[in-house]
């Protein structure tokens, strides 16, 4: 039996045939190259400041025309020269805020290289391993190189994570700005009531040791007995004994002041004794939705979720190959003896750089479901940060308030002893009254006008309790930060040379 042969396809219909195969395969390692391409990352949850329409104890009895201190100098508001120069001088030389400045240029140095890792890697390697029998060795060195394309969302998750923990270290620093701010103030306003404080003191001290030469002369003159003196010693004593909690209080706000500074002395030198800052009346103008941009605990807790979009985002990209290309050119020998060399040659690779993840006992995704929890915890995070910092401002709204109507209420108790006082010196001279209705009377002004000066220092302390929380602070120029930044790392390099010497 004999067979038939098919008939011969021509050659044209064979070339044509795999022209299209060829457009086939390319096609669709085109398609394939744009759905890598196309695979985008994590998204970032959408983040909902729960803040209310307006302030609830914001205070209504203060006249429109009232100053509205502005959030990024709202210390000028005391009108204290001394205080502004403190303030500027911790902005410029507290440790705190030049560490949190030199963590931001880490951060921003790490960011600027944020997808070196999806740039051609290249690198050399040496390897020498002995043979079995220890009669020779093999020496190989070469050239790598390495080039992975970063799909699957791997480079843009990269990024968020970088740029997430450059808005943390962003948010530490201003941070750092509104604590140092906040505790300048504070402590000055401290130091200036306990030297106020401590000159009301020493003059109720005086008069009780008038009333008790006034009370021993008495005795004298048996118009009082020894009950009487004993009484005012007593007096005199408690006086005395409260001279040293204003004087305990100046010198902790000088040794505050001092590290807030950032020297190594107390603040002896540079604050000397003046009167308490005063606050008039004062508007409110900041809306609650202004916190979401200036108080730094809220923006730290945006950039945890942007930073958590990027690592749940690298978690599930590890999900699937890593894909991209790689090279080498390597040089072997065999080493034979101590000095010969004998079958040397090159040999240049190149292609496709795979790597598969096939079976880890379900890692791999538990690691992607824990990044997807974290992130949900993050969102819940920043509404919490949000409700907090609303919270914290309607609470020092409310004790502002309090402390204003409250000096209110002691300044017209002041007013009326001055009065009384004034009478009882009138009387005294007329020879109506006698000393101890006098001392009696200049105690009890006194005593007065210490608790007046008490609560004006509240007063303050709620005022600069408000701004903190509102994240009032300025914030620095990016030219001041770098200079800063430079002058810090300049100084660290000093120190550790004297520290080597």
């Amino acid at each position: 039996m004999g067979f038939i042969s098919p008939a011969p396809i021509p050659r044209g219909i064979n070339a044509l045939r795999g022209f299209c195969v060829r457009r086939q395969r390319a096609a669709a390692c085109g398609a394939l190259i744009l759905a890598l391409v196309a695979c985008t990352p994590t998204s970032v949850p959408v983040l909902r400041g729960d803040t209310p329409a307006d302030w609830h104890n914001a205070s209504a009895s203060i006249d429109a025309a009232a100053p509205a201190p502005d959030l990024r100098n709202w210390w000028t508001a005391f009108n204290d020269p001394e205080l502004d120069r403190l303030v500027d001088a911790a902005l410029a030389d507290n440790l705190t805020i030049r560490q949190a400045v030199l963590r931001i240029e880490a951060a921003r140095t790490l960011e600027a290289h944020r997808n070196a890792g999806f740039l051609p890697q290249f690198g050399l390697h040496t390897y020498a391993e002995p043979t079995p029998d220890s009669s020779a060795s093999y020496f190989q060195m070469g050239f790598d190189a390495k080039w992975e394309f970063g799909f699957f969302g791997r480079a843009q998750s990269q990024s968020r994570v970088s740029a997430g923990d450059l808005g943390i270290a962003e948010s530490e620093t201003q941070a750092a700005r509104v604590s140092v701010v906040a505790e300048v103030a504070r402590t000055y306003v401290e130091l200036r009531g306990a030297q106020q404080r401590l000159g009301l003191l020493d003059q109720l001290a005086a008069a009780t040791r008038d009333k008790v030469t006034l009370t021993a002369t008495r005795q004298r003159l048996r118009m009082a007995t020894a009950n009487d003196v004993d009484r005012a010693r007593v007096d005199q004593a408690a006086a005395e004994a409260a001279l040293y909690e204003p004087r305990a209080t100046i010198e902790r706000c000088r040794q505050q002041l001092a590290v807030l500074l950032g020297r190594g002395a107390r603040a002896d030198d540079f604050v000397a004794v003046g009167d308490p800052p005063r606050l008039g009346d004062l508007r409110i103008t900041t809306t609650p939705a202004d916190l979401l941009r200036t108080r730094p605990e809220i923006q730290r807790a945006q950039s945890d979720v942007v930073k958590a979009a990027g690592e749940l985002g690298l978690a599930r990209a590890d999900l699937y190959p890593s894909i991209g290309l790689g090279g080498s050119l390597t040089y072997a020998a065999r080493v034979i003896g101590h000095t010969r060399l004998s079958d040397a040659d090159g040999i240049v690779t190149f292609g496709p750089a795979i790597d598969i993840p096939l079976f880890d006992w379900g890692a791999r995704h538990a690691r992607a479901d824990a990044r997807g929890a974290l992130l949900s915890a993050s969102v819940l995070a920043y509404r919490q940060a949000v409700l907090e910092g609303v919270a914290e401002a309607e609470t020092a709204m409310a004790m502002l308030e309090q402390q204003r109507e409250r000096c209110v209420a002691l300044a017209q108790g002041v007013a009326a002893l001055e009065s009384g006082e004034q009478s009882t010196a009138t009387l005294n001279r007329l020879g109506l009254a006698d000393g101890f209705d006098r001392i009696a009377a200049s105690a009890a002004m006194l005593q007065a006008r210490i608790d007046v000066g008490q609560a004006e220092q509240e007063r303050n302390i709620a005022f600069i309790a408000l701004y903190k929380s509102l994240g009032g602070a300025p914030l620095p120029e990016p030219e001041t930060a770098a200079a800063t930044a430079t002058a810090a790392a300049a100084s660290a390099r000093a120190q550790q040379t004297q520290d080597a010497r």
